[in-house]
């Protein structure tokens, strides 16, 4: 029996994704780069989902015929302000017809996961594709810090009428939008106090 021993990370890599991470609220007018965006997929759809069926989608906006579209669909005040000056915008999506990727995801069960999950009516379907997408969204997070990059994530938006401009005549889905790019002026509210290990651990 061949045992895998893991590497942890050190300390320097575990304050960049976890302990010093922090959302920013404003950012500069250095550019990211497509590379850079393409790189961050990259990393996320390594994310755990269910059967592995990978339903988080990503729309980039970057251009300024994209912000024009979106902006209108982001509530009025600081998010709109928010994501009018990052440099990036991250509209995440979960694909409600996910199981239709099964061939590629999982092919050696695609039939009976085509199946089972087609079979079923799309309001029960749909909220399995939701929270394995808000799975993916995690690691989407620390993708971005991974590449030196801080994330806003926002949630007020009109994801009806993000789908409506952005993804009608698809099955994708908005449930978050997150603005990206390098920190600005000031990009940091003061740290909040997290929850005490005995509120939130419990032992069995």
């Amino acid at each position: 029996m061949t045992v895998t021993t893991l590497e942890s990370l050190d300390s320097d890599a575990r304050a960049l994704l976890f302990t010093e991470a922090r959302t920013a609220n404003s950012f500069s007018d250095q550019p990211v780069t497509d590379e850079e965006l393409a790189g961050i997929w990259e990393l996320t759809r390594f994310a755990p989902t269910m059967a592995n069926s990978q339903p988080l989608r990503v729309l980039y906006v970057r251009t300024d015929e994209g912000r024009a579209r979106l902006l209108p669909h982001v509530n009025e005040g600081s998010n709109r302000d928010k994501a009018a000056s990052a440099p990036a915008i991250a509209v995440l999506a979960y694909d409600a017809d996910f199981h239709h990727q099964f061939p590629v995801t999982f092919p050696d069960r695609a039939e009976m996961f085509l199946e089972s999950f087609g079979a079923m009516p799309a309001e029960v379907r749909e909220p399995i594709s939701k929270y394995s997408a808000a799975l993916a969204t995690g690691q989407f997070f620390l993708a971005v810090r991974a590449h030196g990059l801080a994330a806003g994530p926002m949630g007020g938006f009109d994801a009806a009428g993000i789908d409506a401009e952005f993804f009608a005549g698809t099955s994708w889905r908005s449930h978050l939008v997150v603005n990206l790019g390098h920190p600005g002026t000031d990009p940091w509210f003061p740290r909040l106090p997290r929850v005490d290990v005995r509120d939130a651990v419990s032992w069995a």
